[in-house]
């Protein structure tokens, strides 16, 4: 799971009238690498991570949250800027009208700053329903719906942003248990 916080930057560039050469046609050939997974049955994949979006911070505390359904809301003294936001992703493979059990191994985690020591606690882990894994309660579970027996399903989580939260890429993971009945 990702967090960016940014903070105020002036600067610019002055580009002068100067005249270069033209380069001469060059011809460029670049790699790219190819990945899948094989999933088996009875298993399971993160697909996307949780992606809190670019933040500012203030003077105050506040809080970003991120739903299962894709919904970021804010309290507090954070402002939002934009970037990348999404809940995490997993989905799984399994047999339909199987019943699969899902827990989480806390709701809270620390994330910590990439490079530095600062943390920010993210608390309130929410797993989410889809058409393919519609959740229930007590205990959280689903019954898989799909004919192909994939399914996949969202976590959304609050991040909770110190006053002057120092910038920079934050970063922590969480667990998820499957077990398949």
């Amino acid at each position: 799971m990702w967090a960016r916080i940014f903070t105020k930057m002036l600067g610019g560039i002055a580009l002068g009238g100067v005249l270069l050469p033209a380069a001469p046609a060059m011809a460029a050939r670049k790699s790219a690498i190819a990945k899948v997974v094989v999933v088996s049955r009875l298993s399971f994949i993160a697909v996307e991570d949780l992606e809190f979006g670019s933040i500012l911070p203030s003077a105050s505390l506040g809080t970003v949250t991120v739903s299962p359904g894709n919904v970021r809301s804010k309290t507090g003294g954070v402002t939002l800027v934009g970037g990348l936001v999404q809940p995490s992703r997993f989905a799984g493979y399994g047999t339909v009208n199987q019943i699969v059990l899902v827990s989480l191994g806390t709701t809270t985690t620390t994330i910590k700053r990439i490079g530095g020591t600062e943390t920010m606690i993210v608390d309130t882990l929410t797993i989410g329903s889809t058409p393919t894994a519609v959740l229930t309660t007590t205990p959280q579970s689903f019954r898989i719906s799909s004919p192909t027996g994939i399914f996949n399903f969202p976590i959304g989580a609050r991040l909770n942003v110190k006053a002057n939260q120092v910038p920079g890429d934050y970063s922590g993971t969480f667990t998820v248990t499957l077990n398949y009945q």
